[in-house]
């Protein structure tokens, strides 16, 4: 892609779109699967699509696989385990309280990933770093303000849980690419996300079987909108990856934040859930401090 062309801008809306309607096809399925049931259709239904993916990049880069490693080893198992937990978080909280609070709740990574680095890095902080964090931190308050009309501290914690579940994958999946070593960027990035979805097909669904085999068929057996959430989620990594390459991760995350506007609108129109003006308020200045962190030095 030549430089400065705006091709990404598009690329991370369908992206944002993709796994909007990803969540709200695992949403729906949580009713009939449980959580553990909709968290599993994420990884099984993705995997034929993510090799699809791989195979595609492979073909267009000239490339072969990378030879995995002990240390890629450690990174995927890291990051395909903190991914399990956040998107059973994720729906969690989408089944408790509101899809969109749920949606919103997991933008915390980017906040979370900062205080990581300070609390365990030592990483030193910036004034933007500062003015994001307290806007994010006011913005979830705010969020959890809304105790008075059914959101409890539980619901809170899952949120924010959810949130430092995802950052901790994404440090994972990161490691995993770079302990790959040179190659495509984007052949790297659809290895790892082979490996993480296969691992966590067999450890999620190893889980589901010994506590409930049942459920393991009921999966199967809703197969028609566990493919299309597959389908969905599939397109989202990819079109994550391809923004990636294709532009600064800092605007890139900053304009997926629209995410925040579709599950919005699914949340009223598909769901009939409402949010109350001190929610939005939340949701608007959490986005402030995600989009402060990624664009001010």
């Amino acid at each position: 892609m030549l430089a400065g062309s705006s091709a990404w801008i598009p690329v991370t809306i369908f992206a944002a779109f993709s796994q909007t309607v990803r969540n709200a096809a695992q949403r729906h399925l949580t009713v009939d699967l449980g959580t553990l049931g909709a968290t599993l259709v994420r990884f099984l239904y993705g995997v034929p699509f993510a090799a699809l993916w791989l195979w595609a990049t492979s073909a267009v880069a000239h490339a072969g696989l990378p030879t995995p490693t002990a240390p890629f080893a450690a990174w995927v198992l890291v990051g395909a385990v903190a991914q399990i937990v956040a998107t059973a978080l994720l729906l969690r909280v989408m089944q408790e309280r509101n899809f969109a609070l749920g949606v919103a709740y997991s933008k915390t990574e980017v906040l979370q990933v900062a205080i990581f680095g300070v609390i365990f890095l030592g990483d030193r902080v910036s004034a933007g770093t500062a003015l994001a964090v307290a806007s994010g931190t006011a913005g979830v308050f705010l969020l959890s303000a809304g105790w008075r009309a059914g959101f409890t501290a539980r619901t809170t914690a899952l949120g924010v849980g959810c949130g430092g579940c995802l950052a901790i994958s994404m440090v994972g999946f990161r490691g995993a690419e770079l302990a790959l070593g040179a190659g495509p960027l984007v052949v790297t990035a659809a290895y790892t996300l082979l490996v993480a979805q296969v691992l966590q097909t067999v450890l999620l669904g190893a889980w589901i079987a010994l506590r409930d085999a049942a459920a393991i068929v009921r999966v199967l057996r809703a197969w028609r909108v566990s493919l299309f959430a597959g389908l969905m989620g599939a397109a989202a990594s990819a079109g994550w990856f391809t923004a990636f390459a294709m532009e600064p991760v800092a605007h890139v995350r900053t304009l997926g934040l629209v995410e925040l506007l579709f599950s919005y609108a699914v949340s009223r129109r598909i769901f009939r859930e409402r949010l109350g003006r001190v929610e939005l308020a939340g949701m608007a200045l959490l986005a402030a401090g995600v989009a402060i962190i990624t664009l001010v030095p």
